[in-house]
This record gives C-alpha cells, sequence and structure tokens, in this order.
C-alpha cells in the first residue's frame, strides 16, 4: 500500500528500526524525515496504552523522535518471529539498534548473522562504550558518557564542580553520527555491492565533540578548565547584563573588539593598556567583562541587540524555550511544522536543520501506534493472509 513519504531523498530505502530510547530513534529519525521506508519493530509486550522507553507513546518525546514511520510488533524471542526477521532483512537495506552488546548476539540478529542471509545489508549499531573492549557490557547514558567523555569537566563556572550539559547532546550526537556512517556505508555500497557494519558509542561522539578542546590536550599538553560564559579564546566573549535580562557579545579579533568598545559608548577601553591587545584582554578578561557589564545594564538587550548588529559586532539576546520559538528568524526558518493526522491531533514538531532544494523534507504521518500497520507491512514482505493469521494467532506478531 502507498503511505506518506516525507521525502523522496532516501526513499528508494528500506530500514528496519529496532531502536529505543534516545540515540537510535535519533538515527533513524533522519531516515524517516527523507523519505526512507522506515520500520519500526515493536516488542510484542510493548503496551499499546502508551508507556515506553522515554515517555508515553502520545508525549512529546516519543512524537518528536518516532514521526514519519511505520509500525509492526514481532516477537523477536520466538524462533518464528526471528524467521519473519530474517525474512524482513532480505529485502532490506539498513538495520538499525542500540542494543547492548550481547543482547543482539543472544537474539540471533547480530550482523554476522543478518549479513549471510544478505550481504548488502548495512548494519547501524550504537552502544554506550563500544562493541568490544573492557567497558563493552557497561549500559551507557548520556550524562554517564558526558562524564567520562570530559564534557562535564569544563563545563559549567570555575569552582563549582562538573556540570552536565542541558541536552542530551551524547545520545543525540552518536545518533546523528550513526546516520552519517549508514549513509557513508550506503554510498560506498554503490561501488562494492557489499553492506558493512557501522558502529559507534555514546562515548566516541562525546569525545569527538569536545573538538579544538580534545585537540589542545593531544598537541599540546594542555587540560580545559571550566570557563563558564566565558569564550577559552575569543575575548571578550561571553554573557553581560542588560537593564532587562542578558545579552551574549562575541568580539573575533582587534577589529571587532574596537567596534564592540565603540558601540557600547567606551572607546577608552581600546588604548587602556589593560586591554590594548589580544594577550592583555585574555590575562585581564574578568575586569574587562566588569567594564563592559557596566555598560551594558544601562539599556534593554533589545536595543543593545540592534545597535551592536549594526555596527558589525556579534551578539544576539539570550531566549526561553517560548522566546526562541517567538522569533522572527526562527519562525522564517520554519523549524515548527505541524504533523498531519486524522485525529486531528495538535502535533508539533521540530523538523530538520538542514534544507535540499529539489527533495525537501516535511512532515508526512504522525508516530504510529504499536503495531499500527502490521498486517499491511508483512504483506509488502510477501506474507500471505493465512500466513498472517497463523502468527497472530501464535502471538508471533
Amino acid at each position: 500500500m502507498p503511505f506518506p513519504r516525507a521525502s523522496q531523498a532516501l526513499s528508494r530505502f528500506t530500514v528496519l528500526d529496532l531502536t529505543r530510547i534516545r540515540s537510535g530513534p535519533t538515527a533513524v529519525r533522519q531516515f524517516a524525515d527523507w523519505g526512507a521506508n522506515v520500520i519500526k519493530i515493536d516488542a510484542l509486550s510493548d503496551d499499546a496504552a502508551g508507556e515506553q522507553p522515554g515517555g508515553p507513546r502520545q508525549g512529546s518525546d516519543f512524537q518528536n523522535l518516532h514521526r514519519n514511520k511505520r509500525a509492526m510488533t514481532l516477537n523477536l524471542k520466538d524462533p518464528r518471529g526471528l524467521a519473519v526477521f530474517k525474512r524482513l532483512v532480505e529485502k532490506a537495506d539498513v538495520v538499525v539498534e542500540n542494543f547492548r552488546p550481547d543482547v543482539k548476539a543472544r537474539l540471533g540478529i547480530d550482523y554476522e548473522s543478518l549479513k549471510a542471509i544478505n550481504p548488502g545489508i548495512v548494519y547501524g549499531s550504537i552502544s554506550g562504550f563500544g562493541q568490544d573492549g573492557p567497558y563493552h557490557k557497561r549500559p551507557g547514558f548520556d550524562q554517564i558518557a558526558q562524564g567520562m567523555g570530559g564534557l562535564m569537566s569544563i563545563t559549567g563556572a570555575p569552582g563549582e564542580g562538573p556540570m552536565r550539559v542541558g541536552i542530551p547532546v551524547a545520545d543525540l550526537t552518536a545518533g546523528l553520527f550513526c546516520a552519517l556512517g549508514v549513509l557513508t556505508a550506503l554510498l560506498e555500497r554503490d561501488v562494492s555491492g557489499q553492506g558493512q557494519w557501522v558502529q559507534t558509542s555514546l562515548l566516541q561522539a562525546q569525545i569527538f565533540m569536545l573538538d579544538f578542546q580534545a585537540a589542545r590536550w593531544l598537541m599540546e599538553q594542555d587540560v580545559p578548565k571550566q570557563a563558564g560564559n566565558n569564550h577559552p579564546t575569543s575575548i571578550p566573549t561571553g554573557v553581560f547584563k542588560t537593564s532587562d535580562g542578558y545579552i551574549n557579545i562575541a568580539t573575533t579579533g582587534g577589529k571587532i573588539w574596537e567596534r564592540c568598545a565603540q558601540a557600547i559608548g567606551a572607546p577608552e577601553l581600546i588604548t587602556h593598556p589593560d586591554y590594548a591587545t589580544g594577550p592583555a584582554r585574555s590575562k585581564n578578561r574578568d575586569a574587562l567583562n566588569a567594564a563592559i557589564s557596566a555598560c551594558t545594564e544601562k539599556r534593554t538587550t533589545e536595543d543593545w541587540v540592534n545597535d551592536l548588529n549594526a555596527a558589525g559586532v556579534p551578539c544576539g539576546p539570550i531566549y526561553s524555550v517560548d522566546q526562541m520559538f517567538a522569533d522572527a528568524q526562527v519562525k522564517h526558518l520554519g523549524l515548527a511544522q505541524n504533523v498531519p493526522n486524522d485525529q486531528n491531533r495538535k502535533i508539533t514538531l521540530v523538523g530538520q536543520p538542514f534544507t535540499l532544494s529539489r527533495t525537501p523534507s516535511h512532515m508526512a504521518a504522525r508516530p504510529p501506534e504499536v503495531g499500527e500497520q502490521t498486517e499491511e507491512l508483512l504483506a509488502e514482505f510477501g506474507f500471505g493472509t493465512e500466513e498472517i493469521a497463523e502468527l497472530r494467532q501464535g502471538k508471533v506478531v
């Protein structure tokens, strides 16, 4: 049966989704939003009324992660269910999972087992710490990865102890890296005709996201420390108080610093010996920040955003989430998108953060209920009516 596609960009691919919680669904969402035939495999024991890992099935979190998919139920612990899954794998392009490493082997759905059925399968795996090694059996959680990946040691104000980032950054980036890896493997398959196993982990993703701080240690043996809202190298860059809130101001290089000092009405800071050079501004950053704040506190955030931008000084307001979605540029970019649904439920979710000119992505379908398209999907994979009925009666699907 035809079903609504979010895009035509990846419409030639079929993805079997075995993921749960956040990192795995984040990976699969990339394929669903770009039009792949994504089939979410719900465990037969899942409660159709609603409680899922990560919250209720009709809650905002689940809805945001699982749009543009179809779903079927399948008992992978039953040999007949495993046989059904392997028939799906024969025609699929991609399998994505985020079980602990030993679980998939125990179920018989590991990469080597599926590769024997379909040598072209691309198998994406996300774990907490890797598929092998001394920690591979440990359960992985975002905050654990933030801590072990070094992020919490550089987040927060100096002297106040480690601080987690306010979003599940390890989960989200691991999911995105998995999707990138799967897409890379699919491109390579066009040349070799062979699939392969794509592996990433929360720990790997988090360490990669340290970027220049990690490079500073590897190249210079410099251990980055907490800097609060101060940028570690571009000074002055940080949060400054206004008469009605706060503002971010970012200066990079002497010319922008001079424009900033002129715009805030403090040209004397340009020639002040404590701030005249980059090294001097770095050494005396706390005093410089206080001098800038003494100026910015006299006017509103909106006034400063207008005047500083007009002067060519990078700056911006610091929004709460509701203020962010009310911003004119955010509205123009169209990130908040309504999801069509027969129940006339209000479902508004965050759309993709990049666009394609010929094959754009859009919200095509609400997230499926547990096993909502089981019969439809089995029929598409060649299962007959009687065969489907037997699977239902045997509680395999």
